[in-house]
């Protein structure tokens, strides 16, 4: 059985538009998603990333350099979601079904390696 990561991309303006109630409606279908998940012994773990555009750190001429908060990106990462899968083909079918997929709301699929 392999491991994948389901990161779940987003434009990061496109989540102002949703009302308190769209947001706790999707909240509520990311936890039934995840509990089937976890009862079909598939979850390893998930979370949802803090609302900020976090930091990236880069070598540049012989230093460490802290990038960010870019507050001019696009598309965030907000959450992810920690699977076992027996191979892509599979992780796809699972990542098909995130509650989340949805215009604006792009769902990438990798491979971890262990």
């Amino acid at each position: 059985m392999a491991q994948f990561m389901l990161l779940i991309r987003g434009e990061e303006e496109g989540e102002d538009t949703l009302s308190p109630e769209q947001i706790q409606h999707m909240i509520q279908k990311y936890s039934a998603w995840a509990g089937r998940l976890r009862k079909a012994g598939k979850l390893r773990d998930a979370a949802k990333l803090v609302d900020d555009s976090g930091n990236v750190l880069r070598h540049r001429g012989g230093e460490i350099v802290v990038d960010g908060p870019f507050t001019e990106a696009k598309e965030g990462i907000g959450g992810y979601f920690l699977i076992d899968a027996n191979d892509y083909a599979e992780a796809i079918d699972i990542a098909r079904e995130c509650p989340g997929l949805r215009p604006g709301i792009a769902v990438e699929v990798r491979q971890i390696e262990v």
